[in-house]
C-alpha cells in the first residue's frame, strides 16, 4: 500500500513580547507549509524575528486566550492546523508523526479530525518527569473545518465535532525563563481567571481561599510526586497552590468593588 500525502499544515501562533524563545520554536516549525502569528501588540523583538523567518504575521487586540486563538486558526490557509505557543518546541519525533498521522487521517485511514498532543513542561531548567506537567495531552492539531476555540478568557479549549486521537511524541514547553516572568505570567493569568468567574456567576467565597493551599500543595507535591522532581517540584507543587488562591481572593475583591456600584444603580 503506497504512503500517503501529507496535506499542507499551517503552524499558528499567538504572541505578546515572546522574543526569548520564538526563534527556535519557529524553526522547529519549518517543515509546516506556513507559520500565522497573530501578534497582540509586542514591543520586543518579537516581530522582528517573526517577519525575518518568513511568518505571516498579523495584528490583534489582545481580548482573551480563546477569542485570540481562535482569530489566528481561522487565519490559517489549510485546513490542517497545529497550534504552538511561542514557547513551545516541537521535536523532530513529533514532527515525524504529527505529518504522518495527519496524512493517513486524510486519506480515511485514520478516523480522527484531531489529536491530542502531550507538552511536557521544563520548570527551572528541569524537564518535569514526575507529576501532572510530563506529556499532558491537549488538542492542538485539528482539521478546523471540525471546529475550533471556544471564548474563554483562560483555559481556552478546542471545541471539535469529530473523533480525536492523541499522539505519542511531546512538545517541549519551557515557559518561564525567571521567577520573574513567572509571577507576571500569574499575574496575568489569575486576573484573567477571576474576571471569567464572575462572568460566569461565580459567587467569592472564603472557604476556598482558606482551605485550597494546603489541600492543592499536598496533592501536586505528594499524591503527584512532584517531590520526585527535586527543587523544582517543590517550588512548582507551591506555586500551583497559590493560583487557586489568589484566584478567588481576586474574586473576592472584584466582587467588593463592583458591589457599590450595584449599589448606586438601584437607587
Amino acid at each position: 500500500m503506497p504512503t500517503p500525502v501529507t496535506p499542507p499544515i499551517s503552524a499558528v501562533m499567538i504572541t505578546l513580547n515572546s522574543a526569548r524563545l520564538l526563534a527556535p520554536v519557529l524553526d522547529a516549525l519549518r517543515w509546516c507549509d506556513e507559520v500565522v502569528v497573530v501578534d497582540s501588540g509586542s514591543t520586543d523583538r518579537t516581530v522582528e524575528i517573526a517577519q525575518r523567518r518568513g511568518c505571516r504575521v498579523l495584528h490583534r487586540p489582545f481580548d482573551g486566550f480563546g477569542t485570540q486563538k481562535g482569530f489566528a486558526v481561522a487565519q490559517a490557509r489549510n485546513f490542517w492546523v497545529l497550534v504552538v505557543d511561542a514557547d513551545e518546541v516541537v521535536t523532530p519525533e513529533l514532527q515525524a508523526e504529527i505529518r504522518d498521522k495527519v496524512a493517513r487521517s486524510e486519506s480515511g485511514m485514520l478516523p480522527y479530525k484531531g489529536y491530542e498532543v502531550p507538552i511536557s513542561l521544563i520548570f527551572l531548567g528541569r524537564l518535569m518527569r514526575y507529576g501532572g506537567e510530563y506529556k499532558m495531552p491537549h488538542l492542538r492539531l485539528f482539521d478546523k473545518r471540525y471546529g475550533n476555540y471556544n471564548e474563554a478568557r483562560v483555559h481556552e479549549d478546542v471545541v471539535l465535532n469529530a473523533p480525536v486521537g492523541r499522539l505519542d511524541n511531546h512538545m517541549l514547553h519551557d515557559s518561564y525563563g525567571s521567577l520573574h516572568e513567572y509571577f507576571e505570567k500569574f499575574n496575568r493569568y489569575t486576573t484573567a481567571g477571576a474576571k471569567d468567574m464572575q462572568s460566569r456567576g461565580k459567587r467569592p467565597s472564603a472557604a476556598p481561599v482558606i482551605l485550597r493551599l494546603p489541600l492543592t500543595f499536598l496533592k501536586e507535591y505528594i499524591l503527584k510526586l512532584n517531590f520526585l522532581n527535586g527543587y523544582p517540584g517543590f517550588v512548582w507543587s507551591l506555586f500551583s497552590a497559590m493560583y487557586p488562591v489568589v484566584k478567588y481572593a481576586k474574586l473576592r475583591e472584584i466582587g467588593k468593588q463592583t458591589a457599590p456600584e450595584a449599589e448606586k444603580q438601584k437607587r
